[in-house]
């Protein structure tokens, strides 16, 4: 009988394959086939035997056949999905971001916009003003500073007749709302002509006689009432500068010209019911509410009419001085 030869360990250790697992690096042992000494990626049976050895992470607690997978992945590797998609999309949103920026930058900005429209409206109107009205003001002098003028109770009293018509005409206007955004600026509390009315018939209790309306008057109120028909944009232009105005430098005309020749009397004229700063902050935020809906070609549209709006009331304002 035919001994068996003896079969050493190591003889048995190059027959199979094994893991071994050092503490620190795991040795991978997959069969190498004779003909191409390549890796067999599909497990078939080979000769020859060749080893891998990988570095054993903490996350990477074991290895599969191929050494290409860990069972756990770090945070990096979850976030991308196999075929990038996920990276893909941040890539994207990163450069959208980054075009939106662009824009914003390069994007023309008004003087005022980021406070709201109404305050795009008061740098224009302050530009219109000379130096010695407003510090912001552009404009030259070409007439005799307020200290300066010589009022008179009959060139008052045009004044008062005429700004009366024109504030009767904003009010019907904004009553019979041709524009629905009209209706949101009845009764605001900064309503005039009532008042004018009252200051009018304390003048003629004192024998004064009311004058008629003059040209100045007649003018603006046709302007705004034909505007509000077709063009509620340019006539927001006029309502705003028409109430903001005399709420800031008309009260100081009028307590200059009532120091002058009325003995210092406050009129109707330069007073209102409730806090004027929160009303005209209520106009303020209906206006801005309103403008929001508007095109930038509007809204410039709006800002350009400011220039007409001075030159009406500044007619009217001058017949203080007649």
């Amino acid at each position: 009988m035919a001994s068996i030869p003896s079969i050493s360990q190591s003889q048995l250790f190059l027959k199979q394959t094994q893991f071994i697992s050092p503490p620190k690096t795991s040795f991978l042992m997959i069969p190498i086939s004779n003909s191409t000494q390549s890796l067999n990626l599909y497990g078939s049976k080979s000769n020859k035997t060749c080893v891998f050895m990988r570095p054993m992470s903490k996350n990477n607690q074991s290895l599969n056949l191929f050494g290409l997978k860990s069972k756990k992945t770090s945070k990096t590797d979850q976030s991308l999905n196999l075929y990038g998609l996920r990276l893909r999309k941040t890539v994207v949103a990163a450069a959208e971001t980054a075009a939106e920026a662009a824009e914003e930058k390069g994007k023309k900005r008004y003087p005022g916009e980021r406070k709201g429209f109404v305050e795009e409206m008061r740098f224009v109107a302050m530009k219109l003003h000379t130096k010695d009205q407003a510090k912001e003001g552009e404009k030259e002098a070409q007439e005799k500073p307020l200290t300066k003028w010589e009022p008179s109770v009959d060139g008052y009293l045009r004044f008062l007749v005429d700004s009366k018509l024109v504030y009767d005409t904003l009010e019907k206007i904004v009553d019979k709302a041709d524009f629905p955004e009209y209706a949101e600026f009845r009764n605001t509390g900064l309503e005039r002509a009532e008042s004018l009315a009252k200051d009018l018939a304390w003048f003629k209790e004192q024998g004064y006689s009311i004058p008629e309306p003059s040209s100045p008057g007649l003018n603006y109120s046709a302007y705004v009432e034909e505007l509000s028909k077709k063009d509620p944009q340019a006539f927001i232009c006029h309502f705003y500068n028409t109430y903001f105005a005399h709420s800031a430098g008309g009260r100081m005309i009028g307590k200059k010209v009532a120091e002058k020749i009325l003995n210092g009397k406050e009129l109707e004229f330069y007073k209102w019911d409730g806090d004027l700063s929160q009303l005209l902050q209520n106009v303020r935020d209906k206006l801005n509410k309103i403008a929001e809906n508007w095109t930038r070609e509007e809204k410039n549209h709006c800002l350009e009419e400011t220039e007409k709006s001075f030159k009406f009331s500044g007619e009217i304002l001058r017949l203080i001085l007649s």
